[in-house]
């Protein structure tokens, strides 16, 4: 009983890392985000950093979650009407997911 906790609570925080990290260390990208060449940065154009994805990833998270949901359909429609595509937990923490890609060579985007 106590080793399936313990697993989940392992996949929750590598699932936790990998939203918030990796985007922070790999300029705005996921790997899926890299597959679909898409990429969060900043309003500003910039890249993001841990505020930013933390605002993102789990601040709307609680927001989706206290409107049971409602949320994630409103954020739905956002992106599907929206010239900006810009969903709720966009909103949040001042982002938006480009095209454009990376300025920085593969190996500035690790250092």
């Amino acid at each position: 009983m106590f080793t399936d906790v313990y697993n989940y609570r392992l996949i929750d925080l590598s699932g936790f890392l990998y939203g918030i990290i990796l985007p922070i260390i790999w300029c705005g990208y996921t790997l899926g985000r890299r597959v679909v060449r898409n990429r969060i940065v900043g309003i500003d154009g910039g890249n993001v950093g841990y505020r930013t994805m933390l605002l993102r990833e789990r601040v709307a998270s609680i927001v989706y979650a206290l409107t049971l949901g409602i949320g994630i359909i409103i954020s739905a429609f956002m992106v599907g009407i929206r010239e900006d595509k810009r969903a709720i937990h966009d909103f949040i923490a001042g982002t938006y997911v480009t095209k454009n890609a990376c300025q920085k060579s593969p190996e500035e985007q690790f250092s």
